[in-house]
């Protein structure tokens, strides 16, 4: 009883240090949107209606390009591309940095294998909950979702490391590709 009460403490310490998390709920309908990206420098729009018509879409935010961990994210989407494209689903990356900034992390960290958008303003950020710090100082958390062609949420994670996010998505879509 003891141990148990020990690692009870230990989450509930966790969970008060960390904060709250609001993600989306699993089942509900993924916020539609289209941002202007960069994939190999060149600015493109994604749209995530577009993209559900070709199979699931990851839409994966983090809080600063080029710092360490979202470049280590950036480093392990890319290499992780060519399992996705198998899985038939598209990757986007999201944050608050500007286009600019994007053109330059989308050729040098995710080495011209999936887009990464830029929303300055926040407004994708703050429809999916992944949002933190002030309107004049907004910033993305590093959250995932796994959205399923029918627009819905299969599956949300929020965690501050890099690579759980990418198997966390892989296994997702293996989880909802076995059931249909």
């Amino acid at each position: 009883m003891k141990i148990f009460s020990s690692i009870l403490l230990s989450c509930l310490l966790v969970l008060v240090s960390t904060g709250a998390r609001a993600e989306l709920s699993v089942g509900s309908p993924a916020p539609k949107f289209s941002v202007t990206a960069a994939l190999g420098g060149k600015d493109i729009v994604f749209d995530l209606a577009a993209s559900l018509t070709k199979g699931p879409v990851v839409v994966y935010f983090y809080p600063k390009s080029f710092t360490s961990v979202c470049t280590e994210e950036a480093r392990l989407f890319a290499e992780a591309m060519e399992e996705f494209e198998t899985l038939h689903v598209s990757v986007i990356g999201i944050s608050t940095d500007t286009l600019d900034t994007q053109r330059e992390f989308s050729r040098l960290e995710c080495r011209d294998k999936f887009p990464v958008g830029a929303d300055p303003k926040g407004s994708v950020v703050r429809a999916y909950d992944a949002a933190r710090g002030t309107d004049s100082r907004i910033m993305a958390t590093r959250t995932s979702y796994v959205i399923t062609p029918d627009g819905k949420i299969h599956a949300v994670l929020t965690a501050a490391d890099a690579e759980s996010h990418i198997q966390f998505a892989l296994k997702s879509i293996r989880v909802w590709k076995a059931g249909n």
